[in-house]
This record gives C-alpha cells, structure tokens and sequence, in this order.
C-alpha cells in the first residue's frame, strides 16, 4: 500500500514524499509487473527498485554494470540499516565467499551484481535456490551494440525472465529514445511492460547554439556575465580552443 512504501521511504531515506513517478512506478511493479523507467540522472531511479525490494519478502537482484556505483549504493544502503553487498571483480575471494554465505542463509536484502558475475560458475542457479523477488537492470542501453557503453552480457540478460518467468523485471535508463526503450524490452523479453518517462527538464540548466563568428568576444561576454560562477564552455576540437 501507498501507506507503507511511504514509511518505508521515511524510516530509511528520510524523505516524506516521493518524487514525480517515483510512486506509480513502485506500485506498478509492487503489483508484479514488468516496467521500463526513463528518468533523468539525480532524479531517483534507484528508489524505483530499492523501496520495492524493501516491500516484498526475498531478495532484490540488481544487475549495474558500474562497480563504482555498486559500492556507492551498498554503502548508502548500509548506512541506512539495510542490508545489502555487491558482486563484481573488486571483491577478494574471502569477501566473495562471506557474501555467498550471507545469500544462503538469507541475510540480504539487495544484492548487486555485475553482469559478468552474474553469468559465471553457475551463478544463475545458485539464484534459483534462492528466493529471488525482483530483478533491476540498471543502464540497460547498454545491451545496444554501437557506442561505447555497449557489454556484450547485457544481451544475455533475456534469460533471467526465462528462468525466473514470475519475478518482475524493472529497467531504468537515463539514455534511451523511443527505439531504444523497445530495444530493451525486447531484448529482456519483458512481459507487457509498461513504460514510465519523466521530464528531463532541468530549470537550472540551458542550452543554446550561438553563431561561430566573433566567438572569442562572445566567450567574453559569457564569462563576464556569469562572474564568479562554474560553467563549462565546450569547443568542437582541441585546435578551435
């Protein structure tokens, strides 16, 4: 119920109120269903999956293909009094083995994992033995083949809704066009997903395109208007610097 996500969300994060989409994206997939979220980057993607995790019984799979982040979660997390570790190449063998042991007994509550751990020494069917309650797919753009944020595992990722056909799937992205959201529920073999898009507008942002000539006085001006404050001014070569 809206009641409980809502003290979970204070208990734990500390907020009052969640953000736009935010709550019907968490009942959506509370409800069992499959969900695609395009949300702007700082606009709380990670609670989607995380408060859900919180609500149900069994553990949360998050599939993150950036063990920076893995750390940075699980460490907030941690400090929140939830329980929750990672899975990827940092970790030591005696780290590794303390946090299987953790899954076994049942201790986690979240469990992020790299998709190449995911797909070794039969991770998988360890997962199977477990009781498994949501999978999250973080970044799955990058199951696209061109660019360079592309990771061959990710178009593996269909067996997870093959070998776990009633658990939901949740992919969140902050990069991906209308093409791109199709791509990704297909390739995850997502089930009548729905799909949740929030503004990425930013009112403290602005971008615009000014006219090449006089472009050193009209760097000029902008610095000269935005004194004492951060920018960044981009140039289309190292030679137009």
């Amino acid at each position: 119920s809206t009641a409980h996500t809502l003290a979970l969300l204070e208990r734990h994060f500390g907020y009052k109120s969640f953000r736009p989409q935010q709550e019907g994206i968490i009942e959506h997939v509370l409800q069992g269903n499959d969900a695609v979220v395009l949300m702007p980057t700082g606009g709380g993607k990670s609670l989607c999956y995380q408060i859900p995790a919180l609500a149900m019984d069994g553990l949360a799979v998050v599939i993150s293909p950036l063990i920076a982040l893995m750390k940075d979660q699980v460490q907030a997390l941690q400090g929140n009094g939830i329980a929750a570790a990672f899975l990827n190449s940092s970790l030591q063998f005696n780290e590794e083995r303390l946090i299987l042991q953790q899954l076994r007994k049942g201790e986690l509550k979240l469990l992020y994992v790299s998709p190449e751990r995911l797909f070794q020494q039969g991770f998988i069917d360890q997962l199977k033995e477990l009781r498994v309650c949501l999978f999250a797919v973080d970044e799955p753009h990058c199951i696209r083949t061109w660019g360079h944020s592309f990771r061959p595992e990710y178009k593996h990722l269909r067996v997870l809704k093959e070998r776990f056909p009633q658990v939901p799937v949740i992919a969140l992205t902050a990069t991906a066009d209308r093409t791109v959201r199709g791509d990704i529920a297909a390739s995850l073999a997502l089930r009548d997903p729905k799909t949740f898009v929030s503004s990425f507008d930013r009112p403290n942002l602005s971008l615009a395109v000014l006219p090449g000539q006089d472009r050193w006085r009209a760097i000029e001006r902008i610095v000269r208007r935005h004194e004492g404050e951060c920018g960044i001014i981009y140039c289309n070569s190292r030679a137009g610097a």
